[in-house]
């Protein structure tokens, strides 16, 4: 009997563009670490590291949603090859600005340029659902695509981090920024995939947080990221509290490892009754599995409660995905996806800034109260917006034409 996720790749097409949207997602798990390697090898200053960081962050969840806004109206090609040229060319002057000294305004400058960069995850996953909307391999397709993300948030870091300390220092953003380029211009040369756009037309005017589910979804996951980025810092801290700095890598690839596993065994399965209830019981594990770490007391013992909170991510994560397909009209999908992606991004800086604040007042092992409280509140919002979600949804704009292009294609 094939695997669920053997007959995902059936369709003409969706192995090359799951392939390009691989290689083009890596630079998400590389850059933001390989620049912070780079500069604390050239400069040693750890402080203009994690600002450049987080002008890089900030900046992509400010422009990353409009980019997709603009892609749902004109289409994946037109919109992502010059988007990307110029986050490669602002790359680019970042590397040579750090390479040559220049002013610490040209790094910012160049770093916030970096934040156009487009959501190579939400350009997939908006190309799986023009060929599987309303089938049950819609939800296998989407949890393959959790399996990439944990995947490229594996390995990302360590070849980053790898190649930057034992090549040259500007060796990681470098290769980032190869993988993007290669994987969107390798995604936009396959036309026959490409979602149709739809073009500005009055009732597809304003933005997809117009959506009361998807401002529930990016609500709470403005919590969740807070979740993400607290435990990597309080997690790097405790490492080197302990005497092991070097685990701290280890450690966090077994939390990945974790979303990884839990996301491709979701991904077999087949559930009936409510998505919303769902969702709702992920965010609560999700939140549950952060109580153990404030009984941390040694390296082993993280790793172990790591790896079993890590379970929870990705049968989550599949979950807003579908939910957001449900909420958020198909002429504003990819916009949608990426606001979610936006929610997370914010979060991560927030739960990173506040551990780094508690790690310092009061050391590694409180920094990961900052996780529980992140997981309380975001069940706190998922709770009060959980009527919102089950709230029934207007059809959708553009059902039969989709299915006549869709029919098309097929037939093509």
């Amino acid at each position: 009997m094939p695997s669920p996720y053997s007959a995902l790749f059936t369709a003409p097409g969706s192995k090359g563009f799951s392939a390009a949207g691989f290689l083009g997602r890596m630079p998400l798990s590389m850059m933001g670490i390989g620049v912070v390697t780079m500069i604390s090898q050239l400069t040693g200053r750890y402080g203009l590291a994690g600002a450049l960081s987080a002008t890089m962050a900030l900046a992509a969840a400010a422009l990353g949603p409009q980019v997709s806004r603009m892609v749902d109206r004109y289409g994946q090609r037109r919109v992502l090859r010059p988007v990307t040229l110029f986050a490669l060319a602002a790359s680019a002057g970042l590397l040579l600005a750090a390479h040559f000294d220049w002013p610490d305004w040209v790094l910012f400058l160049c770093a916030a340029g970096i934040g156009c960069v487009p959501s190579m995850g939400a350009m997939v996953r908006a190309r799986w659902a023009a060929l599987y909307r309303d089938t049950p391999q819609l939800h296998t397709a989407y949890s393959f695509e959790s399996v990439v993300d944990e995947v490229c948030f594996i390995f990302g870091p360590i070849l980053s981090i790898g190649l930057s300390t034992v090549w040259f220092p500007e060796a990681g953003p470098l290769l980032a920024a190869c993988f993007l380029a290669v994987g969107v211009f390798w995604l936009t040369a396959q036309r026959a995939t490409e979602p149709v756009p739809h073009p500005r037309e009055q009732h597809h005017r304003g933005s997809a947080m117009s959506s009361a589910g998807l401002q529930v979804l990016v609500a709470t996951f403005v919590a969740t990221g807070a979740i993400f980025g607290a435990v990597d810092v309080v997690t790097v801290a405790f490492a080197e509290e302990q005497g092991h700095k070097g685990a701290a890598s280890v450690v966090l690839a077994l939390y990945a490892a974790g979303s990884c596993l839990a996301g491709a065994v979701f991904g077999l399965l087949h559930f009936k009754g409510s998505a919303e209830a769902r969702w709702l019981l992920g965010i609560c594990a999700m939140a549950v599995s952060m109580i153990p770490l404030l009984l941390v007391g040694n390296l082993p013992f993280l790793a172990v409660a790591l790896f079993v909170a890590g379970l929870s991510i990705a049968p989550t994560m599949i979950t807003t995905m579908s939910l957001i397909e449900q909420h958020v009209p198909r002429a504003k999908l990819t916009e949608g996806m990426t606001w979610v992606s936006t929610g997370l991004a914010v979060g991560v800086a927030l739960g990173s800034s506040v551990a780094g604040w508690v790690i310092d007042a009061a050391g590694a092992k409180a920094g990961y109260g900052v996780p529980a409280v992140a997981g309380a509140v975001a069940v706190a919002v998922g709770f009060l917006g959980y009527r919102r979600l089950n709230r029934p949804v207007p059809q959708r704009e553009g059902t039969h034409e989709h299915h006549s292009e869709r029919e098309e294609r097929h037939v093509a």
